[in-house]
């Protein structure tokens, strides 16, 4: 079938955040992950969500790769991957109408099934374009997902309204939901953008604290308070609330770094954390 027949969301990123070409983007990935060595009570967890930065991999991809190895042995039945709006603010969360997300590492398939169970009887939890066609949150964590999972189905879930109504919404759907079921959850976000970088360390500091002590409600008010910053701040409060009322009881800060770790400027810098929960 088409691209027509069959609604297929092309990359927007590749090429900018990602290598276009196949064999580049598969070998950067790889290597990402070979540079990883995590302890082996981190790789026996029963992990069911993570939280995970999207910017352009040559910044994050390596603080990514963190949770990424940690689920790389782990079988789901499908993942659930939120992230924010970047783009476009609307006030409700939207999940890909279509039937595929493509990377130059091929199609991932959208579980529609799941997908509707989301939507179901939830005027403001709505099956659209809202938010996805030039988002990058979700598209930059396929590769990744492709690598280690090959074959899989995932549903794409955009927040355009991250405040703490749609943070508690989304989370209480999720519980509903993925009860009894084995699906990943993975929050997308960065942490604080463009500050000094010991300014910026000093900030994201806060933030990770909250996840290390698994605390969504203290990182909820501290976002609301303007004490930590995140552009995915709504997906990393929800999947951490979801997950707690899913079972999970412990939170591990996997990996942080910021770009100027790897770019060496130092002047205004943007956040990466790894971590997850099971």
């Amino acid at each position: 079938m088409s691209d027509k027949e069959n609604k297929i969301r092309q990359p927007t990123v590749s090429g900018l955040f990602y290598s276009a070409n196949t064999s580049e983007l598969k070998r950067s990935v790889e290597t990402y992950l070979h540079n990883v060595s995590l302890p082996k009570n981190i790789v026996d967890e029963n992990i069911k969500a993570v939280i995970v930065p999207h910017a352009g991999f040559v910044y994050s991809g390596q603080t990514a790769a963190y949770v990424y190895k940690a689920i790389k042995s782990k079988k789901y039945d499908a993942v659930v991957i939120v992230g924010p709006s970047h783009r476009k603010y609307f006030r409700g969360i939207s999940l890909f109408p279509g039937d595929a997300y493509r990377t130059p590492l091929g199609e991932v398939a959208i579980n529609k099934e799941l997908r509707n169970e989301l939507a179901d009887g939830d005027e403001q939890i709505i099956i659209s374009d809202d938010g996805h066609v030039e988002e990058h949150s979700i598209e930059v964590q396929l590769p990744f997902l492709q690598l280690i999972y090959g074959d899989f189905q995932f549903v794409p879930v955009i927040m355009g309204d991250q405040s703490r109504v749609f943070v508690e919404k989304l989370a209480r759907k999720l519980e509903k939901v993925l009860y009894h079921k084995n699906v990943l959850l993975i929050a997308s976000t960065d942490l604080s953008h463009y500050y000094p970088y010991e300014t910026a360390v000093d900030i994201d500091k806060r933030a990770i604290d909250s996840v290390a002590r698994y605390d969504n409600e203290e990182l909820m008010e501290r976002l609301e308070q303007r004490e930590v910053e995140a552009c995915g701040g709504g997906p990393m409060v929800a999947v951490m609330q979801s997950s707690k009322l899913l079972g999970c009881q412990t939170s591990s800060v996997l990996h942080y770094c910021n770009s100027g770790d790897v770019s060496g400027d130092k002047s205004a810098v943007v956040g990466y954390l790894a971590a997850s929960m099971s």
